[in-house]
């Protein structure tokens, strides 16, 4: 059975930072892709960032360029997303997904181009 579950969420002050965990279980990670998505309320779903376990390479949103760190350790099978300097806007429910390499990946901010979603956990950054 695939599973992603995500957790290190919670209600941080703007300024501040924080680390999201993704532990993955029932697929072969290092041929997949994580992606980490959030959606705010009444906004649509975006991408954060996203890491191709086969060869590392990273990819981010402007929103949160040069602010977040997606990272993978094999041996825990877990993607991590360290975003610092919080701001409000980052307030959503981040969520994590995966997808295999072998059938392709356009683009990895597309939804439609992932196989598998945890069920999120939510940020909240105070003001």
């Amino acid at each position: 059975e695939v599973k992603l579950v995500e957790s290190g969420g919670g209600l941080v002050q703007a300024g501040g930072s924080l680390r999201l965990s993704c532990a993955t279980s029932g697929f072969t990670f290092g041929d997949h892709g994580i992606a980490w998505f959030r959606q705010a309320p009444g906004k649509e779903r975006e991408g954060v960032a996203y890491i191709d376990n086969s060869d590392g390479t990273k990819a981010y949103a402007n929103s949160v360029k040069g602010r977040a760190t997606i990272s993978s350790d094999r041996a825990r099978n877990t993607v991590y997303l360290e975003i610092t300097r919080l701001k409000r806007e980052d307030t959503a429910d981040y969520e994590c997904a995966a997808v295999f390499l072998a059938a392709g990946l356009d683009n990895w901010y597309n939804t439609d181009e992932y196989d598998y979603w945890g069920r999120g956990t939510q940020v909240t950054v105070s003001t």
